[in-house]
């Protein structure tokens, strides 16, 4: 069994300026950081995820605006709300995602622990059944 997926609270730095925030390896971040990508535009109503990963890990961050994610490690489904940079999301292997309720003009910024491996993603439920020995 994975382990649990967790939020994590992000620094971030304010004044005059304007805010600065920002994660670095090492420190919050429990893996190595080896990509980036972000989601946005995502059309009202619509979802994205719907997988699950064998080895990598995430680190969701809402950039702007917010969403509701779902995390379910084949026995417990969990509900996480996402709104600004101020918390992120890890999530760890062999856990399925979902996310949506998207707010207008929302930003998801994932950090992976590996580069795109198409071998690596679980994008059945009977097969994340399968990988997890999950009870449902």
């Amino acid at each position: 069994m994975s382990s649990a997926p967790r939020l994590i609270d992000l620094p971030l730095f304010s004044d005059d300026r304007g805010t600065l925030g920002f994660v670095e390896e090492g420190g919050l971040v429990p893996f190595p950081l080896r990509r980036l990508f972000y989601l946005l535009d995502v059309p009202p109503g619509g979802t994205r995820g719907h997988h699950a990963h064998r080895v990598q890990h995430q680190l969701l961050i809402m950039l702007a605006g917010g969403c509701r994610l779902t995390t379910d490690d084949g026995e417990e489904t969990l509900d996480w709300v996402l709104h600004g940079p101020r918390q992120a999301l890890h999530v760890p292997p062999l856990i399925w995602l979902e996310l949506a309720d998207f707010t207008s003009g929302a930003v998801c910024a994932v950090l992976a622990s590996d580069r795109f491996d198409e071998a690596d993603y679980i994008r059945d439920r009977t097969a994340f059944a399968r990988a997890t020995g999950g009870t449902r």
